[in-house]
């Protein structure tokens, strides 16, 4: 789920009395007085917010000598009790007064690499170390609100100590935005403050002699949709962007000629990703999307006339779609899978456990209790489940709705959720930064809901601790210590399934207006945002963003970066406007020997991950990292081209020969005796139900409430 944004605390602070003469809280130290801007050596202009004509101050060096190495925090707190002296109409024109003595930046410094990302206007930031080892910032915008905000942020930590920017918490900031007026201009504060932070850990770097660590690899996409592929394995994930026509005209004539349908999820392999990408001009019936959008559209494809449906995805994806086809009335399309061998999941696969059943078989002892499953699992698992205690199964986008409305609809109600662990963390964790909130932010969340609520759901929220994404799991601490370090200042993105410092790092740009946390549509649909707003700017721009999801994702997210330029090519005078996707690759990963795309998979054995060769370095492949998690899904790699292709030329099977590719269709019955398939979708179409009407179904709460008894008419 895309959650609203965390505020901060806002400490409570004395103010000092209203006729108390206004005066930069600290003094500025530009690196100089270029651009038109200067004032008098040792003068500062600042505007009285009574007044007109801002009397010119003193600059305050030698006050800073009176008062010693005074601590960055405090002098954010004397800005802030500033701030709050002000009576509220007047704190904008207070701002305004700070932005008029802050020195212009040259023209030189006023470049995209000295931009602050994220910010509403323009603004420029730029810093170093002296050689006292103290910081000296400067800063501009073509905001004068945005001016205000640089002007107090480097009267603040201009001569500070690295250490002493990289202590400043952004907490420290939230009195100070209460002049800012709305929530998107407010966040020029605390991503002005990031970049502030970025600086001093370079100085910190330097200063210690410690070279800089070598960047993550990237794509970046122009303006003319032409990719430039940084490092060896961004090379190997732009390989098949432009794909062979060939291929391309040799899929079409099949999937059009025999009525095939094809859903795929978005960490299909390079290869297969652009192939399809470029198919889908020529042949409708072909959709990329995330696990939960593919059952739908092959139904969709059904009723359209197609006759078989091919599914790129892990087993359980295909088990899906074959079991709503029987659902819908589509029980003679045919679907198949693209190997002959089992495709695994890891999550899947912990949910099938017998630690799972133990999991469920405990929380069966303390009813009202429900289970929220992952949609990432068999409809085996689903079923079994259902039959022990009342399921619902969610994604990762409506996860967080599903439990918060559960709770607020079924009274003393226990949740327990699995099989992911790192999902289970992160809704925890986010459960309790909303316990700290105001009823009003907890509202837009959900409307149901308060602190006491919140507060009381606590410890009826359970999860399971021992399954995890092997994709997801590559974002741990050497990542996220190398994304603080040199990305802090991007745009960062993560799935709902990553550890927990990626997901508190990424909550944390959220609340900036920097991030994104929550499924791969979730994160496309970022991305897509925020080049729409730059495209609206028009100004020369380089947005960066960090995937912290399965690189497979950039098939698509290339495709619809590509769209967007085209819609605005001819709407005004193009400015040069650049996307970066930056892969946060483990530095221990490895890759499989073979860069072929398609011509190795079919012979992996995905459940023996020791099995696969493999050479050190991101050359190409999977990049699987030693100690667990992988860029990308090598489950997934075994959807190849070939296999498709394969699929595609032996339809009709007369002879039989794709027995081994078709997806299973349960005959098999549950422990109480009904048909596997049917009870396994029951959960599913509980979790269609909350999404049509945003409440749990009658049905669903009676089972929680009484059992899985039928419930009388």
């Amino acid at each position: 789920m895309d959650v609203s944004s965390l505020a901060a605390a806002t400490p409570s602070l004395v103010a000092p009395t209203l006729n108390q003469k206004p005066r930069l809280a600290f003094p500025l130290h530009p690196f100089s007085t270029r651009g038109g801007g200067a004032h008098p050596r040792g003068f500062v202009a600042v505007g009285c917010a009574h007044s007109h004509a801002p009397p010119p101050l003193r600059r305050a060096a030698d006050e800073e000598d009176q008062e010693g190495d005074v601590d960055p925090r405090l002098r954010l707190r004397r800005l802030a009790e500033e701030f709050r002296a002000v009576p509220e109409a007047y704190r904008a024109r207070r701002l305004l007064a700070y932005a008029a003595a802050l020195p212009r930046l040259g023209d030189a410094d006023r470049v995209a690499a000295n931009r602050v990302m994220g910010c509403v206007a323009q603004v420029w930031l730029v810093g170093r170390c002296d050689g006292a080892g103290r910081m000296k910032f400067a800063a501009d915008s073509d905001s004068e609100l945005s001016r205000g905000y640089c002007a107090c942020l480097v009267s603040a930590l201009d001569g500070a100590r690295p250490e002493e920017v990289l202590d400043v918490d952004p907490a420290d900031l939230a009195p100070l935005g209460v002049a800012a007026g709305t929530r998107s201009r407010a966040s020029t504060w605390h991503n002005v403050l990031v970049g502030m932070q970025k600086r001093a850990r370079a100085a910190i770097a330097a200063r210690e002699g410690r070279s800089p660590a070598g960047p993550f690899p990237s794509l970046v996409i122009g303006r003319d949709g032409a990719v430039r592929a940084q490092g060896s394995y961004a090379e190997a994930q732009a390989m098949f962007l432009s794909p062979d026509e060939s291929k391309i005209s040799e899929l079409v004539k099949s999937l059009s000629e025999k009525k095939i349908g094809v859903v795929a999820h978005f960490y299909m392999d390079p290869e297969v990703q652009g192939i399809l990408t470029a198919s889908k001009r020529h042949w409708p019936h072909i959709h990329i999307s995330d696990s939960l959008v593919m059952a739908d559209s092959a139904v969709k494809m059904a009723e359209a006339g197609c006759e078989y449906i091919t599914v790129l995805g892990v087993d359980f994806m295909s088990e899906n779609v074959r079991a709503i086809l029987d659902q819908s009335g589509f029980n003679k399309v045919g679907v198949y899978r693209m190997s002959s061998d089992q495709i695994g999941c890891s999550l899947a696969d912990a949910a099938s456990s017998s630690a799972y059943t133990h999991f469920l078989k405990e929380a069966s002892r303390y009813p009202p209790s429900l289970h929220v499953i992952y949609i990432n699992t068999s409809l085996e698992t689903k079923a079994h489940a259902h039959e022990l205690i009342p399921t619902i199964t969610c994604t990762s986008s409506n996860v967080v709705a599903t439990i918060l409305q559960a709770f607020a609809q079924i009274p003393g109600l226990n949740v327990w959720y699995g099989p992911d662990s790192y999902m289970g963390a992160n809704i925890a964790d986010l459960f309790q930064r909303m316990a700290v909130m105001s009823d009003e932010e907890i509202a837009e969340i959900h409307p149901s809901h308060n602190k006491k609520s919140i507060n009381s759901l606590l410890p009826r929220l359970h999860y399971y601790q021992d399954g995890n994404c092997i994709v997801h799991d590559m974002f741990g601490h050497e990542v996220v210590a190398k994304i603080k370090e040199q990305y802090c200042d991007a745009f960062l993105t993560a799935h709902f399934e990553v550890p927990g410092e990626m997901f508190s790092l990424s909550m944390e740009a959220k609340m900036r207006g920097m991030g994104v946390v929550g499924s791969t549509q979730n994160i496309l649909d970022f991305i897509k945002s925020r080049l729409k707003e730059a495209l609206n700017r028009n100004i020369d721009d380089h947005i960066q963003f960090v995937l912290g999801t399965e690189s497979g994702m950039i098939t698509s997210i290339v495709a619809s970066v590509r769209e967007l330029f085209d819609s605005y090519r001819f709407s005004q005078q193009s400015a040069n406007i650049e996307v970066e996707i930056v892969f946060p690759v483990s530095s221990d990963a490895v890759s499989n020997t073979s860069i072929s795309g398609s011509d190795h998979l079919d012979s992996l054995i995905a459940t023996d991950l020791d099995k696969l060769s493999v050479v050190p370095g991101v050359s190409s492949g999977e990049g699987c990292s030693i100690h667990g998690g992988c860029a990308s899904c090598p489950y997934m790699k075994m959807n190849s081209l070939r296999s498709l292709l394969k699929v595609c030329h032996q339809l009709p099977d007369k002879d039989n020969r794709l027995v081994t590719y078709q997806a299973s269709r349960f005959s098999a019955m549950t422990p109480l005796g009904k048909l596997v398939a049917e009870v396994g979708c029951e959960p599913i179409l509980h979790m269609r139900h909350f999404q049509a009407t945003k409440r749990l179904s009658d049905k669903l709460v009676h089972q929680v409430i009484h059992g899985n008894e039928e419930p009388t008419s």
